[in-house]
């Protein structure tokens, strides 16, 4: 069995309605589920470039704010972008969704100038339940 999630955290997930489809992504204190970022609704965008773009608004909030927390998400992919520092979406930009590949470049762009001790866990879904920053549309 796998042991609980460690407090304090911060939890970050994304929504898309369709693939691609309307974007949206958070990030909330895991324990008591106050919301401290939300971004979005944004057109033709990927549930993995949210994640991955939440990680990253994730991982600046707790560094802005010198929280030595833990970091989840329920996404492997993310969390794999963002350890590469790179999107490997395989997302067309278009005239629609070219203000997330803007924030997808300056999300890279603050992974290679900037350095973290913030630990990224994968939140265990199977175990814990959804992660509290879930939007509850499935």
């Amino acid at each position: 069995m796998i042991e609980g999630p460690k407090y304090p955290a911060l939890a970050v997930d994304a929504a898309c309605s369709g693939n691609p489809g309307i974007l949206e992504f958070r990030g909330v204190v895991a324990d008591t589920g106050t919301e401290v970022f939300r971004r979005g609704p944004f057109p033709q965008g990927t549930n993995n470039i949210g994640e991955f773009l939440a990680l990253i608004l994730g991982l600046a909030y707790l560094k802005k704010y010198n929280l030595p927390w833990t970091l989840y998400t329920d996404s492997v992919t993310a969390i794999a972008w963002v350890r590469a520092k790179h999107a490997k979406t395989k997302l067309l930009c278009t005239p629609e969704n070219q203000e997330l590949f803007m924030m997808i470049r300056k999300g890279e762009q603050w992974l290679r100038e900037n350095t973290w001790t913030t630990e990224i866990r994968k939140w265990e879904t199977s175990q814990w339940g959804e992660i509290p920053a879930d939007f509850g549309r499935k």
